[in-house]
Formats: structure tokens, sequence, C-alpha cells
């Protein structure tokens, strides 16, 4: 049975956010609010807590991943960074954006595109996972929290913990947070390819 804790969106509960990061440092699989839908994540070296998200969304090792950073100093750690690249991360972040990029030696290889060697890299928009992040001092590794079947993400936290009470080892619930998922830009080669149109906007990529 899952840990359920009502986080506060803006102002999230300190010893909420210590109680989600030990979770995570033990090896759990937590539901998180994002700034767009709800997230499963875990943290990144964690061999068994990935192939859980993986058997829960019935994801292949061709899916990409999404590494969740709290700035940009620690996606230049992560992925190989050009100055274009750069000056598009700066424009677009904090935001609902999830980056295709080429992933460094820093990331186990087990979490990386097989073939490309890519990885979603995002900062997100949202108080209290930028404060999960800071209290963990590592970025999570995520998944969009939609199921199998399923045409729009988990919204909820009732309906998450009714779903997946049994799968997760933390809820946190920080209210609705919406449907609609991050915008997808590969930015492996430019011009920037667009993947998924979602939350965020096309214009700063010139993709309208």
């Amino acid at each position: 049975m899952a840990r359920y804790l009502s986080i506060h969106p803006d102002d999230p509960q300190p010893r909420f956010l210590a109680q989600a990061a030990e979770v995570l440092r033990s090896g759990g699989v937590v539901a998180m609010p994002t700034d767009s839908c709800y997230s499963l994540g875990c943290r990144v070296g964690d061999k068994d807590a990935m192939e859980r998200i993986r058997r829960i969304r019935a994801l292949d090792d061709r899916h990409h991943l999404t590494l969740m950073c709290r700035d940009l100093s620690e996606i230049a750690q992560f992925a190989r960074v050009d100055n274009a690249q750069y000056r598009l991360l700066k424009a677009t972040t904090p935001g609902s954006y999830v980056f295709i990029l080429e992933g460094t030696h820093e990331l186990p290889r087990r979490v990386l595109h097989p073939k490309r060697k890519t990885i979603g890299l995002r900062i997100p928009d949202h108080k209290a996972v930028l404060a999960l992040l800071q209290e963990l001092d590592e970025p999570i590794l995520t998944s969009t929290l939609m199921l199998p079947g399923d045409e729009a993400p988990l919204t909820e936290g009732w309906e998450i913990q009714d779903r997946l009470d049994d799968h997760v080892d933390l809820i946190l619930d920080g209210g609705w947070c919406g449907t609609e998922p991050t915008t997808v830009v590969d930015l492996t080669s430019l011009p920037p390819q667009l993947v998924r149109a979602g939350r965020g906007a096309l214009e700063p990529f010139g993709l309208e």
C-alpha cells in the first residue's frame, strides 16, 4: 500500500519533501505532480525502480524516459549541449517541455535510448517538484503517469491511489495539474524537430 501525502503545490511542506526524498533514496517509485500532468519518478541509478516504472506504463527500452532537473547546470552535466541548444534551453526553462539530447557518461547506459544514446530532459515549472529536487539533491528519472489503455494521464490523487496503490511507494497529491502532457522537442539536430505537441508553446523553436 502506497503512502499518501497531500502536498501544497506552491508552499510544499518540508517534512513531506523529506519523506518523499527518503522514499526515492530507498529505491521507491513516487507519483508526483508537475506543471504538466502527474509523473512517476525514481532515482536515476536505481535499475529495479526504473524497471517498475516501465512495467507500470508497459514501455519498452526505446521509449525515452525523462530526467527531471533543477536547473540548466544539471542538464549540462547529463547531456551534451552546444551553444545553440543552450540558448533554446535558457529561453524555455523552466516550462512544460521535454528536450531530447545526447546523454553523457554521467548517466547509466540503461536509461538512454539503446541506439541513439539520447534521453529526455526537463526543468519543471512547479514549486513542489523543484523543492523535491532540491531536497533530494539530484535529478529524478520520470515518465508521464498515463496507464496502458488510457486516453489521458491520471490527474487526481485519489484516482492514482485507486489504480496504483499496490504498484508505487508514495503518492504526492498536489491537486489537479491538467491532462495536457509536455511538448517534446528533439534538439539533437538543428533545426529542432517536434516529437509531440503539448502544453509548451512551439513558437520559441520556430515550429508553429
